[in-house]
């Protein structure tokens, strides 16, 4: 697999494979989660024999299964060294208990990471993300936290997901930020406006998470009578009644596409992503090895000009990507 760079504007930038894994289905949120440990084992070793190095998890994420998940797969298999490990804190309060809730104190900042290391059965962290900004704290209080984590080499680097260009800019000038994790697909073009150029002008990497469009843009759920009760995107309004059915014709301009080209819907979603230029990464979510090594063909897969017009092309989706949007891009 090629690789990409994360981080240029700092002093330890990452190189990983330019497609990531994101873990969270695993163990969370989506149909089948917590179901097959055992499958998500063999997706990570799989993933890692396969060039993909980038593994995305977070404590939220079960909670804090996931985390166990990935550390034991690797530190069982002894590749902790092959991996890049990013993990995410800030949406569980350790200060009052481990309960749900914002908190990006440096105390908890400190109790967050020591959980962290201590699941991932390891003694750094590659890429720590700020999950969710906290209003009640400054962003430099929260980075000042993360500098003195990484003077002490317990993570290599920090990143910050969902956070605006102003508090990006804000936190970069306390200390360089790595990289940048946002919902980026050809369903979610919001980054494109300020986000990318100021990533772009600061060096800082970006990682799209659900660049599937959290399964939607493989062309797999046309209803949402296909999801578990318990899953996410039952009550996520791009899947709503009659939005799901107005989205679907994003859908049919990437199978469109992935038949003119010889591939498959998700691979054709992928590498419109990779051609939109250096320093991005994306994260597609599965499971299953099989998944994978269909995500992984679009690292080979050059769309033509024309083909990346028509993508280009297609409409806004109809709804917001969260019920409740207020915790996304302070």
């Amino acid at each position: 697999m090629k690789t990409t760079v994360l981080g240029t504007g700092t002093d330890a930038p990452l190189t990983v494979g330019r497609l990531g894994l994101g873990l969270m289905g695993i163990s969370a949120f989506y149909t089948g989660a917590g179901q097959d440990d055992a499958g998500g084992a063999r997706t990570i070793l799989g993933a890692l024999d396969r060039g993909v190095t980038l593994l995305d998890t977070a404590e939220m994420y079960g909670p804090y299964t996931n985390e166990e998940l990935l550390g034991q797969t690797l530190a069982e298999a002894g590749r902790r060294d092959e991996a890049v490990i990013a993990t995410k804190f800030g949406t569980i309060r350790h200060t009052e208990g481990d309960a749900p809730g914002l908190d990006g104190s440096p105390a908890n900042v400190r109790l967050a990471v020591e959980g962290s290391l201590r699941r991932l059965r390891t003694d750094r962290i590659d890429l720590y993300y700020q999950h969710r900004m906290d209003p009640a704290v400054p962003i430099e209080e929260t980075v000042g936290a993360l500098a003195e984590l990484i003077a002490e080499g317990k993570i290599r680097g920090y990143g910050l997901s969902e956070a605006s260009v102003a508090t990006i800019r804000r936190a970069h000038a306390v200390h360089p930020v790595t990289a940048v994790q946002t919902e980026y697909s050809l369903w979610t073009r919001d980054p494109e406006t300020e986000l990318l150029p100021a990533l772009r002008e600061l060096g800082i990497g970006f990682v799209p998470y659900s660049p599937l469009g959290r399964g939607f843009l493989t062309g797999a759920i046309r209803s949402v009578d296909t999801l578990d009760e318990k899953d996410f995107r039952r009550s996520n309004p791009r899947f709503a009644d009659g939005a799901l059915d107005a989205n679907l014709a994003i859908v049919e301009v990437i199978e469109r596409v992935a038949a003119e080209a010889g591939a498959t819907p998700a691979q054709v979603a992928l590498a419109w992503l990779l051609a939109q230029g250096e320093g991005i990464a994306p994260i597609p979510g599965t499971r299953r090895l099989e998944r994978l090594e269909e995500n992984i063909g679009a690292d080979a897969l050059v769309l033509t000009p024309a083909q990346l017009a028509e993508l280009d092309a297609v409409a806004a989706p109809v709804g917001d990507r969260y019920a409740d949007m207020s915790a996304v891009n302070r």
